[in-house]
């Protein structure tokens, strides 16, 4: 049986209380960058030289902190608004998508606690539960403890996770490790973005895309590490475009990437064409515009930036089972896509 809103007593739809979903509700990279320029660096009083190892500087999925010689502290935050109308589903959806950015790291996830906004005067808290529900069950797939929060009354839900991570400070994947002459793999398919749109607009479920935004980057991370890989991102708001470019700008090369190799989830393709384009995709396209030589045409630009939520691992270098989309070349950083 649905839930009911409890002011309208029609079944509640979480999308429509969110002016925005997922990860197409960042800010702009590049109002981004503005906001937190000359805020890099940093090293924590009474630190010793290099313990902070991935801090501002290159727009990292995480921070990272060496506590001796072979164990480093990964922390990061991550949370948004309703990307799907299911409670359970969007609380395994946020939880695999913060969990993801230790993974894009190289290492494993141990501890989270939840981050959480509702507006209880709206809706039920019954669905609050099944939120927490879903990141929990899906934080403990991954073997990571959840640990209490922090939780506000707000005019819009939303749901995070702040995650504690460990890894091997010599075996870390960075977004500024990248070097020329490697292949460029991409562990799940793009398209959850224009697809979550028609979510939103319409209604229609898309259970492909739900298994692909819940499916953890635990096996393609470690995978990456054991094949000696040491440069990654994960793919989220800013698209597979906009991810590329920070990892090559970071790490000063350039790329070439063959849009007929990246995998697209069915359907993805239709809903473009018949408009479900965020503003965040459209925003992710014309900052990273600049920088690209592009053979191809407008609407598979458009694809390539679409805002992904809990997207797959951009990995430099190959993981077993995932396609090769590009590879780096030498030279200033500057992005053909062919």
């Amino acid at each position: 049986m649905s839930t009911l809103d409890a002011t309208t007593g029609t079944p509640v739809r979480l999308t429509q209380y969110a002016s925005g979903g997922g990860c197409a509700c960042k800010i702009p990279p590049g109002e981004l960058e503005e906001v937190v320029r000359g805020l890099v660096g940093g090293a924590p009083v009474g630190a010793g030289d290099g313990d902070l190892l991935v801090g501002l500087d290159d727009g990292d999925d995480a921070a990272v902190l060496r506590i001796d010689g072979g164990t480093a502290v990964i922390s990061t935050a991550d949370f948004f608004t309703p990307v799907v109308d299911d409670a359970y589903d969007f609380g395994r959806i946020v939880a695999a998508n913060a969990l993801s950015d230790v993974y894009a790291m190289g290492g494993r996830p141990v501890l989270a606690v939840n981050l959480v906004g509702w507006p209880r005067a709206v809706l039920p808290l019954e669905l609050l539960r099944e939120v927490l529900r879903g990141g929990l069950d899906v934080a403990r797939s991954a073997g990571c403890a959840v640990a209490g929060g922090h939780s506000i009354d707000d005019p819009e839900p939303k749901y995070g996770m702040a995650v504690t991570g460990l890894a091997d400070p010599n075996l870390l994947l960075r977004n500024d490790a990248a070097v020329a002459g490697l292949p460029i793999s991409l562990t799940k398919p793009i398209g959850v973005g224009v697809l979550n749109n028609r979510h939103k607009s319409t209604g229609e479920v898309f259970p492909h895309a739900v298994a692909s935004m819940v499916a953890l980057n635990d096996v393609a991370s470690a995978a990456a590490v054991a094949g000696g890989a040491r440069a990654a991102t994960d793919v989220t708001g800013f698209g597979l475009l906009g991810h590329l470019w920070k990892l090559l700008r970071a790490s000063g090369v350039g790329a070439v990437l063959d849009s007929t190799a990246v995998p697209v989830l069915d359907g993805a393709r239709e809903s473009l064409r018949e408009g479900y384009v965020s503003g965040g995709t459209r925003r992710n396209l014309d900052w990273v515009r600049p920088h690209l030589d592009a053979e191809v045409s407008e609407e598979v630009l458009l694809m390539l930036a679409d805002a992904q939520t809990s997207g797959g691992l951009l990995v430099v270098g190959e993981v077993p089972g995932a396609p090769v989309v590009g590879h780096t070349v030498a030279g200033p950083p500057r992005l053909r896509i062919t």
